[in-house]
């Protein structure tokens, strides 16, 4: 097989481009929750997760989480190519440790709130949300 210069260039451009770019491997679940918690263990409930049962669209799904005491909170979506969805952090004069936001459901799915209490303990909800369109991916 005889390569011509172009092509020579070609392919050697694109081996330096392959070479120098970095590979992004989706963490799972599991390794999102434990870079999260630290591996500490996590107890159910003290988190209140309000998530639809069904969620007509995937590309918006409201979710509202509130967890009394909590310094931070993170939700994950079991499902998605990326499970982190969003960490809230509380400061000492937040009024409250609830949040509110809208994300993005590859399909059917666990969603999970995990809260960081101010003693250091960890709490978790789970909701699951049945997606009829497709979000992210679908």
């Amino acid at each position: 097989m005889d390569f011509s210069r172009r092509e020579t260039i070609a392919l050697g451009l694109g081996a330096v481009a392959l070479s120098v770019m970095p590979f992004r491997v989706a963490a799972s679940t599991e390794e999102v929750i434990a870079g999260f918690t630290g591996g500490a263990d996590v107890a159910d409930g003290g988190v209140t997760l309000t998530a639809p049962e069904i969620a007509e669209n995937g590309n918006t799904v409201p979710i509202t989480v509130a967890a009394p005491g909590a310094v931070a909170i993170m939700i994950v979506a079991t499902g998605n190519p990326e499970p982190a969805v969003v960490t809230f952090n509380f400061g000492e004069l937040a009024a409250s440790q609830s949040a509110a936001t809208r994300i993005r459901l590859a399909g059917t799915q666990d969603v999970v709130a995990i809260a960081k209490m101010a003693d250091g303990s960890f709490v978790r909800a789970t909701s699951v949300v049945k997606v009829t369109i497709g979000g992210c991916g679908g």
